[in-house]
């Protein structure tokens, strides 16, 4: 009663989208609808093995005709060079990139780093996405009509991008990370649709929900044993399965209204508003050239430049 749905009955027929994080919770459940409505959905994760075995239960439960494809390839958010790898295989495959999904997510982690040396929700929920959606983009904007969904959630209302100690190199608090994460993706998303203003290409943001899925595995390592079971416990009646917390961003993704719009944030399938801090145009714009910097995209003018390889990765 308090899960919104997707109601759209649009079809993916010949288009090609990706999912970040597919292999379990509501990213898999994406990739399964887009598979059964006729896209080559490209299943971009950490673990192969672990996403190899989602596209095998896919194919086994979703029976009818025109199904589309299911694609593996391995994409590990933490790593800018298995990030670089992904983009490339996928750019050296791909025609066009209809559809990004930019789902894969962590939270409540332990204090830890990246490869590259970033606080670890940080790197992973917004960095990474960052570096990769950069990379594609050229493909993109020669694939439209086309989309950008960025799976955020509630809790970027909390969060605050602290740029004197955006790495929490000082102070760490696992969920105040994971708020900064959040807002960064909510800030990233209005940036990037202000900057492809008129390009065909829309953008969003979304809050699933509170879903019952893994997202919270680490969390009895930063708290107490048994807090994840708890916290289920009291959360209960308000968690939604993970075909419920999938509906706002099927929603994102297809639905014919949402596709005339862009730049907004969504839950439960509407229109919502973000927090102020997720409207400062000034804090987007800052956040964005931060992005820039730490990613090492500089010289990389992802708006202008043609549909080949992209600078970046030639030497990958």
């Amino acid at each position: 009663m308090f899960s919104g749905k997707c109601t759209s009955a649009a079809r993916l027929d010949g288009k090609t989208a990706i999912v970040t994080g597919s292999n379990t919770g509501i990213g898999k459940v994406t990739a399964k609808e887009f598979y059964r409505i006729g896209a080559k959905v490209i299943v971009a994760c950490r673990d192969v093995k672990k996403a190899e075995q989602a596209v095998t239960e896919i194919v086994a439960d979703v029976k009818g005709d025109n199904l589309g494809q299911l694609v593996v390839e391995e994409l590990d958010l933490a790593s800018f060079a298995s990030i670089k790898r992904c983009a490339k295989s996928i750019l050296q495959k791909e025609k066009h990139i209809h559809l990004l999904v930019n789902n894969a997510g962590v939270m409540a982690c332990p204090k830890g780093k990246t490869q590259d040396g970033f606080e670890t929700q940080f790197g992973v929920n917004h960095l990474g996405h960052f570096l990769f959606t950069s990379l594609l983009l050229p493909r993109i904007r020669n694939s439209t009509p086309a989309r950008i969904v960025n799976v955020s959630s509630m809790a970027h209302t909390r969060g605050v991008i602290n740029f004197d100690d955006i790495n929490s190199d000082t102070n760490y608090s696992a969920m105040v990370a994971y708020g900064q994460s959040k807002l960064a993706n909510v800030l990233f998303s209005k940036e990037l649709a202000q900057r492809l203003e008129g390009s065909g290409v829309h953008v969003y943001s979304l809050h699933p929900g509170l879903v019952l899925t893994e997202l919270g595995r680490t969390i009895d390592q930063v708290y107490f044993p048994g807090m994840r079971f708890l916290a289920r416990f009291i959360l209960y009646p308000w968690m939604k399965t993970p075909e419920q917390g999938a509906q706002t961003t099927l929603h994102c993704s297809i639905d014919e209204k949402a596709g005339e719009e862009n730049g907004l944030y969504y839950s439960d399938c509407k229109v919502k508003e973000p927090s102020a801090a997720a409207k400062d145009p000034e804090l987007a714009k800052k956040l964005w050239e931060k992005s820039i910097e730490m990613a090492g995209l500089k010289d990389y003018d992802m708006f202008n430049c043609d549909d080949t390889l992209p600078e970046p990765l030639k030497d990958v």
